[in-house]
């Protein structure tokens, strides 16, 4: 069995009550070169976050007290915020239990019984996944670019610090760096978009692009600051538009729906669809989708 990063010393954190489990899985990978460190319960496991920075967690979903799932959230919520990958030990098979533990944070799950060279290979390739994460991260933080990375369930993974204190200031994300509710919303349906049609999320003070994906599959966005505050003039002088109409157009480039459109702007639902009829005839477009990617490409060439 070959060692899981040859050359390259590693540390797993096991989370599991079950003893012959434990004894199986931390014999495969000592077996493979790999440092073991064990915890029968989640306390214990964040307490040992504290002090310990392992490569890759192995985490049981049913334990007593707090199971698995609790115990891999709070590993990725503050104060703790690992970024070991997590892959959940499970005699669960269901698609709503693995949907559970990716959306909990975790990457992978394997079945128990563990089929041990089938670990081996999994926790081989998270760490290095994770150890390209973390030098893509280091790149960013040197060239103070600003970037956040998203898993596909829409939590924050990671992100540059630059990017970090912009969203705090901008308060996109609360004290977990939890999204703020109208960011969940568009971080949600962010990976059924392709890259070039996705349409950034709009801010008052920051925007957020859609950039691409990690090796691991993490979403990548860039965080730019709003320039200036002359949208609406912008959209008006272009294509014509009232005041009304520049203000529907951008909520719509938000990604924003008609019934949110009008309680932002205090209307009914009717009086935005008729702006919005007269928006598409003078943008020349009979679609929303088509608008508000107009509206974005003018707003970024002008910023």
């Amino acid at each position: 069995m070959t060692h899981p990063v040859s050359g390259i010393a590693t540390m797993a954190l096991i989370v599991d009550d079950d003893p012959g489990s434990v004894g199986m899985v931390s014999e495969a990978l000592e077996d493979s070169g790999t440092t073991v460190i064990v915890a029968r319960d989640g306390n214990r496991a964040l307490e040992l976050l504290g002090r310990i920075d392992p490569d890759v967690i192995l985490l049981d979903a049913l334990m007593p007290g707090m199971d698995g799932f609790e115990t891999c959230r709070l590993m990725k919520s503050q104060p703790v915020m690992t970024d070991a990958p997590v892959i959940f030990m499970t005699g669960l098979t269901g698609s709503e239990d693995v949907r559970r533990g990716l959306a909990a944070g975790g990457v992978d799950y394997v079945t128990k019984p563990v089929n041990v060279d089938e670990l081996i290979a999994r926790v081989t390739t998270h760490i290095l996944n994770a150890r390209q994460i973390r030098d893509l991260r280091s790149a960013f933080d040197a060239q103070d670019r600003s970037i956040i990375a998203v898993t596909p369930q829409g939590s924050l993974a990671w992100g540059s610090p630059r990017a970090l204190e912009q969203m705090e200031a901008a308060r996109l994300v609360d004290n977990d760096r939890a999204p703020a509710p109208a960011l969940a919303k568009w971080l949600a349906d962010l990976p059924a978009q392709p890259v070039s049609t996705a349409i950034p999320f709009r801010d008052s003070r920051l925007i957020l692009r859609y950039t691409g994906r990690t090796g691991e599959g993490h979403l990548l966005i860039r965080v730019e600051p709003q320039q200036g505050g002359n949208n609406d003039r912008i959209l008006i002088d272009r294509f014509a538009l009232t005041s009304r109409e520049a203000e529907v157009l951008i909520w719509l480039s938000q990604g924003k729906a008609n019934r949110d459109i009008a309680d932002i702007l205090t209307l009914s639902t009717r009086t935005v669809n008729k702006h919005l009829e007269q928006v598409f005839q003078k943008l020349g477009v009979d679609n929303r989708t088509s608008a508000a990617l107009m509206a974005d490409r003018l707003l970024s060439s002008r910023h």
